[in-house]
């Protein structure tokens, strides 16, 4: 920052900028400006300022703030607060004319979120900022028809919100008096695309057509499209953006036909298509600059992008969440202003720009932006796009097609294929993909599999169902657990697959890394079960029945014989019997096995110091939760996969050609190639922090008094199992520990920071703590003390990312002369580093409700129905660690 300071400035080929009374000085020394030209020596113009733009800096991050004292002291500082709803209204009156009623409502909505002291609203705000309000004010002006809740699921990307921010919005859109409409027009096949007289119309919109050179003719996209009544409601909404001017970004997951819809409403507008697919490792200099080797020569050429701007094509850009943020953060200003800067040294301008410059590029008139991405968060591991650069496009969700949509589509991929089937084939599908948004399935299972699926069905009638769709899932074989759920679903709608999933089942649960099965006959008769002689070295056995680990064998404990008490891997290739053979053992010896088994169970049991009456006990808490456990895992699995992406290693003999050294690899040189690698656990790179997490429960009195009432100690153990169970295996992404309140105290320890328990035994042992102190404890009421101590010790300390304190209750505060104010500004005590969270899990008359009223907006949560304890802290825990 030398130039601000000292006006001053070194530029990379040796020139010097000097500020003018030093040049002066110089001048007056007796040399003239030749002089100084020649020595690299220029003046700074007086004129000569520097404007910067920003945003606040988020007070409340755990991140460092762009805003340092060094900067401090360059600037001038000067607050753009945001506009309030009567100069909003003025501003719109001025660009849009007479501001529709419904457009009263928007600002409204608006100015709740700006206003709120809900940190996750305020968040909000920002997609409803006045950039925005504009964009729906011309679209209200245009289409006054238009719907403002469904604008609002667009303009939120409602659909693809975490439950509780969600819930949050659709309370602030009450507030502001916006509510779905009761009396939405029905899906129906009456909405037509007709082309009369070189005019489109789709639905009620109209657009005037245009005749193609052809040149362009050739870059109008042709596609196969069924006109589902679902598609064609889209095209029209996209028509309708189209017409006003607006850049477009479709936004859903894979497979649900974003590319289809884009290519057909181009098709039937006539649009040239220019078409980019970005991905992880696209550069600025790749999406404005394409360098090819042609004739041994380098040669750069305009890249799609620039084409589209210069010739007023259409650039579809695919893929959009796949690239660094850097990327695509240039096509802000390109969207936003129809400018930007090329990697070569050219600038594109907008339309009409009078300067008569070579390096100057004007964008076309009928320039557009269509953008194209997945779904943000889980489980895509691209960058969110939608947060970034939503703000300047006219945003769309699209989803898979409506049962009856889609059994219209797939009617015309297969109209031989039973009606029977097609029905069976939506069913399933569709729990298929509410199970991937509930994130209990890492796939989103589109239209595109089903689609598949009656295509082949069609062509080949005869072919077996089962093989059919098991080969169209084949990327659930790597996980059991997922390959077993699918097929149950499948079931469940008449589409059975067992034959398919059986032997893939089995073998997946036999393999092991490095471990091969082999086939193989024994023939021999079994004797009675038995562990097995132990071999202190450890060497295969095939066969026989003397050794403990054998594979193949009869009698012992092994893998892959017959006729064992229980499975034992010493970690050898394994030789499989085959089924039948293996149900050929005598009724008695099958017995005997069976004995042996529960005998040694009961041991191991033992061994760990866990009966069989507390695995039972333990299971009654951990069954319940299943579902958010998964759940859980799922995400944090994802997050883990995409902190170990692969790396970029340069000056490799072979691999992917290094577009840098191009001319090093003119010159002969051989290293001109780059290949991905794992990363170095060794280098000196950024270390992501790991998330921390401190868990207070509540294990006062009250919570075993009325335990048989409302259930509310049994839940809370039950959540706590969900928590342990959840995070085993992830202490790199978060570490976490747990704490008791009652009256005998407010910092109880139950699971201490980075101990957390390893096995079902130790949580049993966690959990039954926690109720015999809530059963002999003493009378009290200690959860503001817990919580203001547990938000101000997690505050100081380091080396975590995210920190929340999550506080269970059940409100008996009256009881004790605790004022509900005195709870609110210990949840506080951390932040901003700390964010702390409770949850009231049931009430004496209700009181939870009135102390709700005193909480952070945001921050704490009624837990009436017991059962949703655990759904409202995998919320939590989503929206603010994850």
């Amino acid at each position: 920052m030398k130039i601000l300071h000292d006006r001053e400035l070194q530029l990379y080929d040796g020139t010097t900028l000097l500020r003018r009374d030093r040049y002066d000085e110089l001048l007056s020394q007796g040399l003239n400006e030749e002089q100084l030209k020649a020595s690299g020596l220029l003046p700074i113009h007086d004129s000569f300022r520097v404007v910067a733009l920003a945003e606040p800096p988020k007070l409340d991050s755990n991140h460092n703030s762009w805003l340092t004292p060094e900067l401090l002291s360059m600037f001038l500082y000067q607050e753009l607060r945001p506009l309030q709803q009567y100069e909003e209204n003025q501003l719109l009156v001025q660009v849009v004319g007479e501001v529709h009623p419904k457009m009263k409502l928007l600002m409204s909505l608006a100015q709740i979120l700006r206003s709120s002291s809900d940190p996750m609203l305020q968040g909000l705000s920002e997609r409803l900022s006045t950039r925005q309000l504009l964009k729906l004010g011309r679209r209200l002006a245009a289409y006054p028809e238009s719907d403002v809740y469904e604008l609002l699921q667009n303009t939120f990307l409602i659909k693809f919100m975490p439950s509780l921010l969600c819930a949050r919005l659709e309370q602030a859109m009450k507030q502001a008096g916006i509510h779905q409409s009761s009396n939405q027009e029905p899906m129906n096949n009456s909405r037509r695309i007709t082309v009369e007289d070189n005019k489109l119309r789709i639905g009620e919109t109209e657009m005037q057509l245009s005749e193609l050179v052809l040149t362009q003719q050739s870059k109008v996209p042709s596609t196969l499209f069924y006109e589902m009544s679902q598609h064609v409601l889209m095209l029209e909404r996209l028509l309708q953006d189209y017409l006003i001017g607006e850049h477009l970004l479709l936004v859903g997951n894979q497979g649900v036909g974003k590319n289809k819809l884009i290519d057909r409403l181009l098709e039937l507008m006539r649009r040239p298509r220019e078409y980019i697919q970005l991905h992880r490792d696209t550069t600025v200099h790749s999406l404005t600059v394409q360098s090819t080797l042609r004739d041994g020569q380098i040669v750069f050429e305009d890249s799609a992008l620039v084409r589209a701007v210069k010739s007023g094509h259409v650039l579809v850009i695919d893929e959009a969440d796949k690239a660094p943020v850097n990327v695509t953060c240039i096509l802000r200003n390109l969207g936003e202003n129809g400018e930007m800067m090329l990697s070569d040294g050219r600038r594109i301008v907008a339309h009409g720009y009078s300067g008569n410059t070579s390096n100057f590029i004007e964008t076309h008139p009928e320039f557009r932006l269509v953008v194209l991405a997945n779904r943000p968060g889980f489980p895509f591991l691209g960058n969110d796009f939608f947060a970034e650069l939503g703000d300047i496009f006219s945003c769309h969700a699209i989803d898979n097609p409506m049962p009856d949509s889609e059994i219209y589509l797939l009617k015309q991929y297969g109209p031989n294929v039973p009606i029977k089937t097609l029905r069976k084939l939506v069913n399933a599908f569709g729990e298929l993909r509410k199970l991937a948004d509930e994130g209990l399935l890492n796939y989103p299972y589109s239209t595109r599999e089903v689609v598949n699926i009656v295509k082949h069905l069609e062509r080949y009638p005869q072919d077996n169902m089962s093989e059919l769709v098991g080969n169209v899932l084949d990327f659930d074989r790597s996980q059991p657990e997922a390959l077993q759920q699918v097929t149950q679903v499948l079931s469940k709608h008449g589409l059975s697959i067992d034959a398919y999933a059986k032997d893939e089942l089995q073998t997946l649960r036999l393999q092991r890394p490095l471990q091969l099965d082999v086939k193989r006959f024994s023939g021999l008769g079994v004797s009675g079960p038995k562990v097995g002689k132990l071999d202190p070295k450890n060497e295969p056995h095939v066969g026989g029945n003397t050794w403990a680990g054998g594979s193949g064998g009869r009698d012992t404990a092994g893998l892959g014989g017959k006729g064992g008490p229980f499975r034992l891997d010493k970690g050898h290739r394994v030789h499989q019997l085959s089924e039948e053979e293996k149900a050929d053992v005598p009724e008695e010896i099958k017995r005997a096995a069976r004995e042996m088994n529960r005998k040694a169970f009961n041991q191991k049991l033992h061994e760990i110091k866990m009966s069989a009456h507390d695995h039972q006990l333990y299971a009654q808490f951990s069954e319940p939760n299943r579902k958010q456990v998964k759940q859980l895992k799922a995400i944090l699995e994802a997050m883990q996969t995409k902190s170990k992406q692969r790396q970029w290693k340069k000056y490799q003999t072979h691999g992917e050609l290094d577009d840098t050294r191009l001319i090093e690899g003119i010159t002969g040189e051989r290293n001109i190639y780059r290949r991905r690698t794992e990363p170095n656990p060794w280098s000196d790179h950024h270390q992501e922090q790991p998330n921390r997490l401190k868990l207070v429960v509540d294990v006062s009195g009250s919570m075993y008094r009325f335990n048989g009432y409302d259930g509310r100690l049994d839940r809370q153990l039950e959540a706590v199992v969900m928590v342990m169970e959840a995070f085993q295996g992830y202490e790199n992404k978060i570490i976490y520990d747990i704490i008791g309140h009652s009256g005998e105290g407010w910092e109880l320890p139950f699971v201490n920071l980075g101990s957390a328990p390893k096995n079902d035994k130790e949580r049993f042992e966690i959990i039954r703590m926690m109720h015999a102190h809530s059963q002999f404890c003493w009378s009290g009421d200690s959860t503001v003390k817990a919580a203001r101590e547990a938000c101000s010790t997690l505050s100081t300390e380091e080396n975590y990312g995210n920190g929340i304190v999550v506080v269970l209750s059940d409100a008996n505060l009256a009881r004790y002369g605790i004022h509900p104010k005195d709870l609110a500004l210990a949840l506080k005590r951390g932040e901003p580093k700390v964010k702390g969270f409770v949850i009231f899990i049931g009430s004496l008359a209700e009181e939870a409700e009135l102390i709700m009223t005193e909480m952070p907006d945001g921050q704490s949560f009624v837990c009436m129905d017991l059962t949703n304890l655990p759904q409202i802290l995998k919320q939590i825990f989503t929206s603010s660690l994850l």
